[in-house]
C-alpha cells in the first residue's frame, strides 16, 4: 500500500476499519470511488453525513429513526396495545418482513449478560416495565433469542411482568420449515416437543 498517494491511503485505511472490509476490499473500494463520477462520490459523502446527523433512537420504542418517532410508532394503523420486545433493530426488521405482526415494538438494545457486566440498568428494561404499568398495553410478546443471554433476559422480564395486568407471551421456537430433525440441535428439538399442538 506504500505505493499509493497519502490521500488514497487515508481512504483505504478508513474503509478497512469498517466491519467485514479487509485490506484488499478496502483498496478496491477506494479505487472504485476514485474512478467513479464526482457526483456519485459527493452523494455518498452527503448520505453518510446525513446518516450521522439525522438518525436517532425513536422516543417510544428505541428503534432507529429520522424523527422523534419511527415509522411504526407514528403509524395510526398499528395496534399500540400489543408490544413485541426484541433485542435490536435487526430482530424488529425480521419480524416486520414476515408480515405476521401489526402491533408496536420495544427494543431492549442488548441482553442481560453478567459475564460482560450487562445488567438490567444497561438495557431498556426499566422503560418496558413503565409501559407495562401504564395500563395501555394488553399483551407483551417476548421475541428474544434462545441463547443463554436471551433466555436469562426473557426469564427476568417475565418475572417482573407478573406485577402488571398484561398478558406476557413468548414466540414459539422449534424446528424450522424444511429442516431435518437429525440436523436440529437438542435445545431447539426439546422446545419443539414442549410447544407441540393438536392437528
Amino acid at each position: 500500500m506504500n505505493h499509493y498517494p497519502a490521500s488514497i491511503k487515508k481512504v483505504i485505511h478508513s474503509l478497512n476499519r469498517l466491519p467485514g472490509i479487509g485490506a484488499k476490499t478496502a483498496e478496491r473500494l477506494a479505487m472504485h470511488l476514485l474512478n467513479a463520477p464526482e457526483s456519485d462520490v459527493l452523494e455518498l459523502a452527503r448520505n453518510l453525513s446525513e446518516l450521522k446527523r439525522n438518525v436517532r433512537l425513536c422516543a417510544r420504542c428505541f428503534a432507529l429513526s429520522d424523527g422523534d418517532l419511527c415509522g411504526i410508532c407514528s403509524n395510526p394503523a398499528r395496534d399500540t396495545a400489543m408490544l413485541c420486545v426484541v433485542e435490536n433493530q435487526a430482530d424488529m426488521v425480521a419480524i416486520e418482513k414476515s408480515g405476521a405482526y401489526t402491533g408496536t415494538y420495544h427494543l431492549l438494545l442488548g441482553l442481560l449478560s453478567p459475564m460482560d457486566n450487562i445488567g438490567p440498568s444497561d438495557i431498556r428494561i426499566k422503560e418496558l416495565l413503565e409501559k407495562a404499568a401504564s395500563g395501555t398495553v394488553r399483551e407483551i410478546i417476548l421475541a428474544i433469542s434462545t441463547s443463554v443471554e436471551g433466555e436469562a433476559t426473557a426469564s427476568y422480564i417475565s418475572e417482573r411482568l407478573t406485577r402488571f395486568p398484561v398478558a406476557a407471551t413468548r414466540i414459539a421456537s422449534g424446528v424450522p420449515v424444511g429442516g431435518e430433525l437429525k440436523y436440529v440441535d437438542q435445545v431447539t428439538l426439546k422446545k419443539a416437543m414442549e410447544a407441540r399442538h393438536a392437528i
